[in-house]
């Protein structure tokens, strides 16, 4: 896989409340393309942090239904990776790759 492709699978890190918590127990959450399979998200996260992925656990995300004076509009569906570290792995999700 090249770079570019590297990119695609791997949207963007989530930096929540709750993704903070998790980073706690050695965790991080990224947004991935909706084509992405684990094993995919696993190489590109390998491959990217250089870091052991123990294991991932992906959630796919319903986008909401929203009115804004009477228009009908839908949020868009996402996907999102819970990536869980071996032990002494970290990835800095705030600094650059």
């Amino acid at each position: 896989m090249s770079e570019k492709s590297y990119f695609d699978i791997l949207v963007s890190p989530v930096i929540t409340e709750k993704s903070s918590m998790l980073s706690e127990s050695n965790k991080v959450v990224f947004k991935v393309g909706m084509n992405s399979s684990k094993t995919e998200i696993k190489k590109s996260v390998e491959e990217l942090f250089k870091v052991k992925v123990k294991s991932v656990n992906t959630l796919r995300r319903k986008g909401k239904t929203t009115n804004f004076k009477n228009i009908k509009g839908k949020r868009k569906d996402f996907k999102h990776a819970i990536i869980t570290l071996e032990e002494g792995q970290s990835i800095d999700v705030m600094g650059g790759v």
